[in-house]
């Protein structure tokens, strides 16, 4: 078991106040649907595609599904408090399922579809989960026997739970969990209600408990800052257990406002079109690659996407060359989105101008968000404009990782504040602009190379979709910047050479051009569809690639 405790509390001081302020508010998720199937009975809440089939369900019918599978979970023996794996694609199931792990107080530890063997198998031994709950098959990789691998190499894991058909022996089908509704103790909206995925670039991610009280509060701010309402239509592209899609406003969101999810099986431009078109999406949410992808597909589609109002780009940064394209393709507003699972989460408001739309990540959700930008190396404040460290802490900001002591010492400073490892720049409106992660400065013989900064340039060549821009080892200069493209389709592909001189032909010093250029026709993607910039740097380590860096 890893040091640490469970749950590192706020100080009594500050829940108070934030008790006071109304932003911890006593309620419990279990509590909120139960007022939102009151409010809104017949109403559409969830549309998705079910390994049954495809599915229509209404609030009420939610609600009833979330009770009767919380009894049906409390007869199998987990009680509040124990840990269940939660590996789930964009399945309408998903939301039942949470929601009856909420009322039980269980606490999911959100797995994404994407993970194997061994992420699993750490979720489930670092939480000591009872259980772990997955689909039997989906695109083609049978979840159902990975579930079983895991029960049999982590010794706290009594239950293999399957959404669908499975041949894992002794594994229990969801279906078979429909019970009739029981009186459950209410949990503690002050305690953990589940376990989110840190988005950490090396190692296995770490856990992060998240409480009834600080998330929702994300929630409901979230809902009304994106307007949501009863005649929204919330689309989750992203896998719906990632921060993002889930709380910002995601399908939280959407539910909290009595809007209509409608899940998407896959984030592919035809996929997601055809639904905007059929469901009339109102807002949707994709990272910045996806946004690319879509914004090149829009010129050809004849699907009709004029219900769509909001596209929401986050996850990473939305460079400025790519948000400006959003709006004419897509016909509707762009908002960016700069978050992190550990909580602090910023937006752009749909009244803001241009220029703030376009230049920034927006500004918290909080007026009790604190922020502070600081030297790495000396937590000295850096003057009003400069680029620093974001340091925050706040109503929803956790104040440790889950089990992870000695971490949490260098994660958090003495006076509770996160460190986020962003490089940011804070400009006098409040707002945040993002220049890129402490770990992706590329070191190049003193001089200090911000990738995002030459990926901007790289992505605004006509010949380019998208850019990724990482640190290779040199002998003589400890780093140099090997940039991947990937061009425009059906476009003449630019080459090396000529990528490089449009680079420095815009004006940038010569240290910032790219040493290598690389044309793939896709970058590795994390579970949530990021950029996998530790893939790209360990092909670099490798050597994949023949080719010599050129030089500056």
């Amino acid at each position: 078991m890893s040091d640490g405790p469970d749950h590192t509390p706020w100080p009594a001081e500050l829940a108070a106040r934030y008790r006071a302020a109304g932003h911890w508010r006593g309620q419990t998720f279990g509590a909120l649907l139960t007022s939102l199937a009151e409010a809104h009975a017949e109403r559409t809440a969830v549309v998705g595609e079910s390994p049954a089939g495809p599915a229509r369900w209404s609030y009420r019918s939610l609600d009833e599904r979330a009770h009767r599978l919380a009894a049906g979970l409390y007869g199998l023996g987990l009680r509040s408090g124990d840990r269940v794996v939660l590996q789930l694609p964009n399945v309408p199931e998903f939301l039942p399922v949470v929601f009856a792990l909420f009322r039980l107080g269980a606490w999911p530890v959100f797995a994404l579809p994407a993970h194997r063997d061994s992420e699993l198998c750490h979720f489930a031994s670092h939480s000591e989960a009872k259980a772990v709950l997955t689909v039997g098959t989906h695109e083609r990789y049978d979840h159902a026997a990975l579930a079983g691998r895991v029960a049999e190499r982590v010794a706290s894991v009594r239950h293999v739970i399957v959404l669908g058909p499975s041949d894992g022996a002794g594994a229990v089908a969801l279906d078979e969990l429909d019970a009739p509704p029981r009186e459950l103790p209410e949990p503690d909206p002050e305690g953990v209600a589940f376990l989110q995925l840190s988005g950490g670039t090396t190692g296995l991610p770490k856990l992060i408990p998240r409480t009834h009280d600080d998330y929702l509060y994300s929630v409901r701010e979230s809902a009304r800052i994106c307007a949501l309402s009863p005649e929204s239509v919330y689309l989750a592209t992203l896998p719906v257990a990632h921060n993002y899609p889930l709380s910002s406003p995601g399908v939280l969101g959407a539910l909290h406002a009595g809007s209509t999810v409608v899940l998407a099986p896959r984030p592919d431009a035809d996929t997601v079109f055809e639904l905007i078109e059929r469901e009339r999406v109102t807002i949707t949410g994709v990272v910045p690659p996806l946004a690319a992808v879509w914004v090149q597909a829009a010129e050809h589609t004849r699907r009709d996407l004029s219900s769509l109002r909001v596209l929401q780009v986050g996850g990473a940064k939305c460079g400025r060359e790519l948000a400006e394209r959003i709006g004419p393709a897509l016909g509707c507003s762009l908002q960016q989105v700069f978050g992190m699972a550990e909580g602090l989460v910023n937006y752009t408001r749909l009244d803001d101008p241009d220029e703030v739309v376009l230049g920034t990540q927006g500004r918290p959700i909080s007026l009790d968000d604190e922020i502070r930008v600081v030297d790495p190396c000396s937590d000295a404040e850096v003057a009003p404009g400069e680029v620093g460290a974001l340091l925050t802490r706040g109503p929803y900001t956790i104040r440790g990782y889950y089990r992870a002591g000695e971490h949490n010492a260098v994660a958090f400073t003495p006076d509770g504040f996160y460190r986020t490892g962003d490089l940011v720049r804070r400009t006098a409106g409040g707002h945040i602009e993002v220049v890129g992660r402490i770990k992706e400065q590329i070191n190049r013989g003193g001089e200090k190379v911000a990738a995002e900064e030459v990926e901007n340039h790289l992505m605004a060549h006509p010949g380019v979709l998208d850019a990724a821009v990482v640190a290779m080892p040199d002998e003589q200069l400890g780093e140099r910047s090997c940039a991947y493209v990937v061009p425009v389709a059906d476009a003449p592909t630019p080459t090396a050479p000529e990528l490089r001189r449009f680079v420095r032909e815009r004006g940038v010093a010569a240290f910032k051009v790219p040493d290598r250029v690389l044309v793939v026709d896709a970058f590795p993607v994390t579970g949530v569809g990021k950029i996998s910039k530790r893939e790209l740097r360990a092909a670099i380590a490798a050597q994949e690639f023949s080719d010599q860096p050129t030089k500056g």
